[in-house]
């Protein structure tokens, strides 16, 4: 994250994305896969750590770390072909997009952090029970119900931020300026589409 000013001198907390270029690595068609989507690779990765099926798939396209297919409508796919490079250039200053990646792990966590309770009083005859999630509901039940706000693993889930700005696009290095924060650590991959709102 960085910080931004635009032309006015206000400062906006930013997110510099390295997005793109991504190559076209395959049409799927319903006659022959059962749905219409296109596959495109992005990034890069050694030979040695890349199988052959891989291998004779990119079909000399690259050597690509990551692999993503986009479901798309079938009358797109006769406008693109394999080998078609999509970067930074389709976003313009001032688009409104989402965010979709995986959040940060945090593991096992207690409901405090995790759901927001507010804890035990601190006065009253209780001890150590500050922390504690208390009473979930005794009575007839036998069982704890499926939705129940407990202690447990937190993070890593997918989350999509949604209205996010697009500051700044620089098409040389293909890297691009998000008013905000994104989902995920640094390096994580993350998919960036069209805002909802926009179309």
């Amino acid at each position: 994250m960085v910080q931004f000013f635009d032309e006015n001198g206000r400062a906006f907390a930013a997110t510099l994305v390295s997005a793109g270029p991504m190559i076209l690595t395959q049409v799927k068609t319903k006659e022959k896969d059962g749905y219409t989507a296109l596959q495109y690779g992005f990034g890069t990765k050694r030979e040695s750590l890349i199988s052959k099926a891989q291998l004779g798939h990119f079909k000399k396209l690259g050597l690509f770390r990551h692999v993503k297919e986009v479901i798309v409508p079938e009358e797109l796919l006769a406008e693109t072909k394999i080998g078609d490079i999509v970067n930074v250039s389709v976003f313009e200053k001032g688009d409104t997009i989402d965010v979709s990646g995986i959040s940060k792990g945090k593991g096992f966590q207690g409901v405090i952090k995790r759901h927001g309770f507010h804890g035990g009083p601190r006065t009253h005859g209780q001890k150590h029970s500050e922390r504690e999630p208390g009473s979930i509901g005794g009575g007839l039940r036998t069982r704890v119900p499926k939705g129940m706000k407990m202690g447990g693993r937190m993070g890593s889930d997918r989350v999509t931020v949604k209205n996010l700005k697009i500051l700044d696009v620089d098409t040389e290095n293909n890297m691009l300026l998000l008013r905000g924060a994104i989902p995920g650590k640094r390096g994580t991959l993350i998919e960036i589409k069209e805002s909802v709102a926009d179309k």
